[in-house]
């Protein structure tokens, strides 16, 4: 039996119309084997969280360039653990200053990537995560 994919919903949070970082992402993580699921623009933290039930994915990556990420972040957090996903990985990139990077880690927020950072990373993270805390997972039954 081959293993399952890890699912990734990309998501593009507020009002920022900038969708190339997180278009070279998802076409990373697509390249890397996972299935992924863009959301496209200008969507709500609501949003996100109904589409990562609904598509049962295992990772939520946003990207943030509006500097709105000590909203969105905790906000897309604590949506996820109000509806019982909480076990869903939230991670994401943008212009975050290290200091917020820090800070919304100690809020349970996973890794976050910084512009020029490598897309290996993104994906070498994810899959280290998934081995750690979502393989055994039971996938939702229809």
């Amino acid at each position: 039996m081959s293993e399952r994919k890890i699912r990734v919903l990309v998501g593009k949070p507020g009002l920022d119309g900038h969708d190339r970082g997180a278009k070279v992402i998802a076409a990373a993580l697509r390249d890397a084997g996972m299935e992924v699921i863009y959301t496209g623009l200008h969507q709500t933290p609501e949003m996100i969280v109904s589409a990562a039930i609904q598509e049962d994915v295992d990772v939520v990556a946003m990207s943030i360039l509006s500097g709105a990420h000590m909203t969105l972040f905790p906000r897309v957090k604590e949506l996820l653990e109000a509806e019982g996903a909480g076990h869903i990985l939230l991670t994401g990139g943008g212009i975050i200053p290290e200091e917020d990077m820090e800070a919304l880690h100690g809020q349970g927020i996973g890794r976050l990537f910084g512009p020029g950072t490598p897309t290996s990373a993104a994906v070498e993270y994810i899959r280290d995560w998934f081995a750690e805390h979502g393989r055994d997972r039971e996938p939702a039954r229809s």
